[in-house]
């Protein structure tokens, strides 16, 4: 049993992969009917599927594919004249065996699903009889000997033996041949031709006899095509040996625990980069760095390795459209031509399942919509002929998909118009909107410009779900038109969804992860270059108006410090809208592996996930799509409130020192040496304690006193802490210490340290100090 069941899913491995190109394959054919190459390779993959069903007892697969045979078997002998009406008959035939294959898959068997072939393959017999008058037909059905074949129907076979059996066989090949012997002279076909019509009996017996080039009028041509034919064969069969069929879950789990091994090697690198600045000079230091670079290359190397075992060739998804589009064309009355290059351009597995919708969309959108009627096209002086290109090709870490018609462009006067109709924008926007803003109105929900609604489109949906599709992928839709002359949409999506380049970057105390194929641009403004028109940020960058929204604002982060006079803005993009997202600090691009945020977390709105970085910290992943929606509803004025943090101190007063010494005698002699400047002092009895103070905000601190020997957290680690922060890091840290060798200084300055005094030390030397670093 174990053993039917594996041959089975071969079979239907092997069927779906043969039936994959059939569509593309017989679409191809209708527009080059002498191809005799192709249509053998079709004819193959019929009595394959034939011989291989007829094996596992698929008995209505099995006749469908017989029938079809017949009328692909005439067609390359040169009897039958593969039309558009022919070729429409095949291809609902493929359409059902689909639907076997499938019932087949699903269920085991071929009848459970209740497909009726009785009339698709009474067509097919017209078809392959189309030629024959109708009195020859007639003469066929009563020259066949039906009394016999009844007669042995009603044959028990369990009671024959094997020798009766194996005579039966026999019987049965000899009275087939027989069959078809008489069916080709009353059909006048040469006898050299008809020598490769072959009994399906004897597909289980000798598979290469079919595989012969068939004798025709023009013998060089036959010649040619059994040459490459023959390497063709072996070079299969050789790649056949060397492929090993794997099951998805394993090469994921393979991806997941190379995600796992880029983050150790992010954080193998953080900790040589730490090592590397504490011991500078060191010998040991040149060995590890090669030991660090042998592995940080290895891994790259490896999840390159991986990434390309989850690899498809994006014709997978192409291979549907040349059908597609013939069919639509047929269906509109229009004569579209599809153009396909870049096939083997390769995609992650993940990404080839979703990004077949969004195409369907955008390929029908343009027959329909893009393409004109020949009438049209003849009056405007084009050819008769629309065509569509698709194209795929490979950008940095992207592939980029572009459809191109050259119909009748966009109206971007008329996108507006209708948008104003619907109540999608005002008036107002609609003047301020560009022509490429205009284009991006297709991608609304309800939006359609159809002035009839077809079976094809004018529903009002179909765009938008590409647009949310395509940002599901991380992916960006550009759309370009031309009036009169076409449309172009581009669609730039990820190689793939699990190991992507971002650029960290800082809001306040918290870090996130900006995927990096969204970002256009990042650069540093002074504050008083942001202005508020109508309650909205805004950046005049160059030519371009930009709104600007904070970072810290989106996702509610707690205000700890102020930014300083100037501030980063990272410009990200996302089909045509823009949008300024300021941060307070860039930390630099980095490879991540994006985690699930679990069921808990999911649907967080703004954030796709998270990363480990490393320095083994959690950094939120940030969904620019919802990033974008979230910043239409923030309204803070960033230049005020900015401001009004930024308050001057001008009186001794004003100024706040922070003393953290686990002894409270030492904090009263630091108090004490602070009187005479008038500064106000708090205390802190251990490094945890001050970062708490520190980071909450509530004092504007202008200068630490701190204590190396304490509990919970040292001198060295809390000066460490306090830099992370760039609010911090020109604040004036003074160590005041009874450590007094070298090396202790030494450390005090690599973690942060301003100043160094040593135990006992006077209260005017330190009164002195904290003057010089306050500037009293």
């Amino acid at each position: 049993m174990e053993d039917i069941q594996e041959i089975l899913e071969d079979f239907l491995v092997e069927a779906f992969e043969l039936i994959e190109q059939l569509d593309q394959n017989l679409v191809e054919l209708e527009g080059n009917p002498d191809d005799l190459e192709l249509l053998n390779s079709i004819f193959r993959v019929a009595h394959t599927i034939k011989g291989s069903s007829s094996f596992l007892n698929f008995d209505i697969l099995t006749g469908l594919t017989h029938h079809m045979e017949d009328v692909l078997n005439k067609a390359r002998h040169g009897d039958l004249k593969l039309t558009p009406e022919v070729m429409d008959v095949v291809l609902e035939s493929i359409d059902l065996m689909k639907s076997l294959l499938h019932a087949i898959r699903d269920s085991g068997n071929d009848t459970s699903a209740g497909i009726d072939i009785t009339d698709i393959c009474r067509r097919l017999d017209i078809i392959s009889n189309g030629d024959v008058a109708s009195t020859t037909v007639q003469e066929l059905v009563d020259e066949s000997p039906v009394p016999e074949s009844e007669e042995n129907d009603n044959t028990d076979y369990s009671k024959l033996s094997d020798k009766e059996v194996e005579d039966e066989i026999e019987r049965l090949l000899k009275m087939r041949k027989e069959e078809d012997r008489k069916r080709r002279e009353n059909n006048g076909v040469p006898k050299a031709a008809a020598a490769v019509s072959t009994p399906s009996f004897e597909s289980l017996k000798d598979h290469d006899e079919d595989d012969e080039t068939p004798k025709v009028a023009e013998p060089v041509v036959t010649k040619r095509a059994a040459a490459e034919n023959a390497p063709a064969k072996k070079e299969s069969a050789s790649s056949m040996e060397q492929t090993i069929r794997v099951e998805v879950k394993r090469l994921d789990h393979l991806m997941n625990l190379i995600g796992e091994l880029v983050l150790g090697k992010n954080r193998l690198l953080k900790i040589y980069d730490d090592v590397e600045e504490r011991y500078e000079g060191e010998k040991f230091l040149e060995e590890l760095n090669q030991v660090v670079s042998s592995i940080s290359l290895v891994t790259t190397d490896l999840q390159i390795a991986v990434m390309k075992t989850r690899m498809l060739p994006i014709a997978k998804v192409f291979n549907k459209f040349p059908r597609m589009v013939r069919d639509l064309s047929r269906e509109l009355g229009k004569q579209i031509e599809l153009e396909i290059s870049g096939e083997e351009t390769e995609l992650d597995k993940s990404i080839v399942e979703e990004i077949g919708d969004p195409l369907v969309h955008i390929i029908r959108n343009s027959c329909d919509h893009g393409i004109e009627d020949g009438a049209t096209r003849r009056a405007q002086g084009k050819s008769e002929m629309g065509l569509i290109q698709l194209k795929a090709y490979n950008e940095g870490n992207h592939i980029v998909i572009e459809i191109t018609d050259d119909g009748k462009g966009l109206d971007p006067d008329l996108l507006r118009t209708k948008a104003i109709e619907k109540g999608m924008i005002t008036e107002r926007e609609a003047d301020a909107m560009s022509d490429k803003e205009a284009y991006a109105l297709v991608f609304r929900p309800s939006f359609s410009t159809a002035k009839v609604v077809t079976n094809v489109s004018g529903r009002s949906v179909g765009m938008d779900v590409v647009k949310t599709n395509i940002e599901k992928l991380n992916g960006i839709i550009d759309v370009d038109s031309e009036i009169g002359h076409g449309t172009v949409i581009k669609l730039k999506i990820p190689l793939t969804l699990a190991i992507i380049q971002a650029l960290l970057v800082g809001a306040q105390e918290e870090y996130y992860a900006i995927p990096l194929a969204s970002v256009l641009e990042t650069v540093r403004i002074p504050l008083d270059e942001i202005y508020t028109i109508e309650g909205k940020n805004v950046l005049r960058l160059r030519d371009e108006v930009l709104s600007l929204v904070r970072l810290s604002d989106i996702f509610g982060v707690k205000q700890v410090y102020e930014g300083g006079e100037h501030t980063y803005v990272v410009v990200i993009g996302l089909a045509e809208s823009k949008l300024g997202v300021v941060v307070d600090t860039l930390v630099g691009q980095e490879e991540i592996v994006i985690k699930s945020l679990g069921d808990y977390l999911q649907g967080i709105e703004g954030i796709a996930g998270a990363t480990i970085r490393g320095d083994g910290r959690v950094t939120l992943i940030v969904d620019v799509a919802a990033l974008m929606n979230l910043a239409k509803g923030i309204t803070v004025d960033i230049r005020a409130s900015a401001e009004a943090v930024v308050k001057t101190k001008t009186v001794p007063s004003d100024y706040i020192v922070l003393a953290v010494d686990d002894s409270a005698m030492d904090r009263n002699i630091m108090k004490k040496s602070m009187e005479p400047i008038g500064v106000k002092v708090l205390e802190a009895s251990n490094g945890q304690e001050a970062l708490n103070m520190l980071k909450s905000a509530e004092y504007s601190i202008d200068a630490v006193l701190i204590d190396i020997e304490m509990p919970r957290m040292d001198g060295y680690t809390l000066a460490g802490e306090i830099r992370k922060y760039s609010k911090y890091k020109n604040l004036p840290l003074i160590a005041v210490t009874s450590r007094t060798s070298k090396a202790d200084r030494l450390r005090g300055v690599e973690s942060g340290m301003s100043e160094y005094i040593t135990k006992p030390y006077s209260p005017e030397y330190l009164e002195s100090v904290v003057r010089k670093n306050i500037k009293l």
